[in-house]
């Protein structure tokens, strides 16, 4: 029998190592998995390279896990905001690297990995610094960079409901990155906030199916409850 449902937070993180790629879905804090990554950081992984969309915000979710120097580099798009000054300071003093990523070439780059795409090329960044070292072409009249695949070890996500197999549904705009990173980790870890029985969930209405889905965890999300 498949059940993918994890008893607790600690569990369903066991699998992260040091060192480890680690896909962060979320959108500033729209659909991230914040439970996970306290799981994460009390964990003790070290070494990781983190995939977000940006690189924290305030003390909390991805902020805590660079605070707790758990993070070698950051890959994303946004990587400094009004309250970001946790990675400001570490980026400042030398302690984590950071690789810039357009936010169209970040979801695409990790959509291609999983579906199984050696590379692209795509225009975006071509003639700037982040084009630089990358091998460009000139495909019917117009400029492109060659854009390489991001996967992931492990990706942490937040849905807002999954059954047992690991299909998954989520919360409006919550969804942002996650699909595209489920597909891209070789190890996906969910936290949902409400777990339902198989066949509960409309076929038509699920977003990431289990096959891209290893580990399950329920966790409540004040924020959907207090919105139902």
């Amino acid at each position: 029998m498949i059940d993918k449902i994890c008893s607790s937070v600690a569990q369903a993180v066991a699998v992260v190592c040091d060192g480890d790629t680690v896909l962060v879905g979320g959108f500033g804090v729209a659909g991230m998995p914040f439970a996970l990554i306290d799981g994460l950081i009390a964990h003790g992984a070290k070494d990781l390279t983190i995939v977000s969309n940006n690189a924290g915000n305030a003390d909390t979710g991805l902020a805590a896990l660079l605070a707790a120097g758990r993070v070698r580099k950051v890959i994303c798009s946004f990587p400094r905001q009004n309250d970001s000054w946790v990675f400001d300071d570490l980026y400042r003093a030398g302690k984590v690297e950071l690789e810039l990523v357009p936010q169209g070439n970040l979801a695409e780059r990790m959509r291609a990995a999983g579906a199984g795409i050696g590379a692209f090329y795509c225009p975006t960044a071509y003639g700037t610094a982040l084009a630089e070292g990358k091998e460009t072409r000139r495909i019917d009249g117009r400029d492109y960079v060659l854009e390489y695949p991001i996967r992931g070890d492990v990706a942490l996500i937040k849905a807002l409901k999954a059954d047992r197999w690991g299909n998954l549904v989520y919360r409006m705009t919550a969804r942002n990155f996650a699909p595209v990173m489920a597909s891209a980790a070789r190890h996906t870890i969910v936290e949902a906030h409400e777990i339902v029985a198989l066949g509960e969930l409309d076929p038509e209405a699920v977003v990431t199916p289990g096959i891209f889905v290893q580990r399950v965890v329920q966790v409540h999300d004040p924020v959907v409850a207090q919105a139902a």
